[in-house]
């Protein structure tokens, strides 16, 4: 299983741990979506910036 996470939100004025969460995700711009694994560390970072982000479960298989 793995994550389709999505930024809906600016980066600009938030503080910079968050910042960091979301670079760490590999989001750079509004609307920007990337896949990520399920795993502790990313689900971390998920609960961190579920402010600016949104978040669909996907499968392994799907896009490849």
């Amino acid at each position: 299983m793995a994550f389709a996470v999505t930024q809906k939100k600016s980066i600009i004025g938030v503080k910079p741990n968050q910042r960091e969460t979301v670079r760490s995700l590999g989001l750079k711009k509004i609307h920007q979506t990337v896949v990520v694994p399920d795993n502790a560390v990313n689900r971390g970072y998920i609960h961190t910036v579920r402010h600016l982000i949104s978040v669909e479960t996907v499968s392994d298989t799907e896009g490849e």
